[in-house]
């Protein structure tokens, strides 16, 4: 059994008791979020394809912690015009498990 959801944007093949990175969520840690933008449910045995979501079909999730993800860095240059910068950023994110599909 596995849905495709759209989280804050993203789609991500998710399955029932799997965990996964996602963007930060506005939700406290270890409470439950409910995703109701299910684009396809599969149970398998039948497929349901959305238009452009499946209705009555809902993917329950427990966050279990917020952190960053590694450093990015972002280098730009001009060649021979001695313009060098260095920026970089750490992505924040949203730890969940996946307790229920349906």
């Amino acid at each position: 059994m596995f849905a495709i959801v759209d989280i804050a944007g993203q789609q991500f093949n998710v399955e029932e008791n799997k965990k996964y990175f996602v963007p930060k969520l506005a939700a406290e840690k270890d409470s439950e979020v409910n995703f109701d933008k299910v684009l396809i449910y599969s149970d398998g045995k039948s497929t349901k394809i959305g238009n452009p979501t499946v209705e009555g079909i809902n993917v329950t999730a427990k966050v279990i912690d917020h952190l960053k993800d590694d450093k990015v860095l972002i280098f730009k240059k001009k060649r021979r015009k001695s313009y060098r910068r260095l920026k970089g950023h750490r992505q924040q994110l949203s730890r969940i498990e996946v307790t229920k599909i349906g």
